[in-house]
């Protein structure tokens, strides 16, 4: 196994890993923005009222792009498990 096989599946898993994450995290991440807007606003400094909508956007967020993020891992999981006997053989992965 080469040290370019295995930058080629560290690089490939930290891509997979930023392309999984991101949707949840973007949906967190504006839900929470709007959350404090209206906080701000409304002056509630209420600790339940961010984590409630996180909450239900993150798990319709989940239950939209699940499927997606599904095949997104097994796509890799197949390329990591079949490019095992490539990278012990020494050629660089495909």
């Amino acid at each position: 196994m080469t040290p370019e096989s295995v930058l080629g599946f560290g690089r490939q898993g930290l891509e997979v890993l930023l392309a999984v994450a991101a949707p949840v995290l973007l949906a967190a991440l504006v839900v929470g923005l709007i959350v404090s807007i209206l906080q701000a606003l409304t002056q509630i400094n209420e600790a339940t009222l961010s984590f409630v909508p996180k909450l239900v956007a993150i798990a319709a967020t989940l239950m939209l792009a699940g499927p997606w993020m599904l095949a997104l891992l097994v796509d890799y999981l197949q390329r990591v498990l079949g490019g095992i006997p490539a990278a012990l053989a020494g050629s660089p992965m495909p």
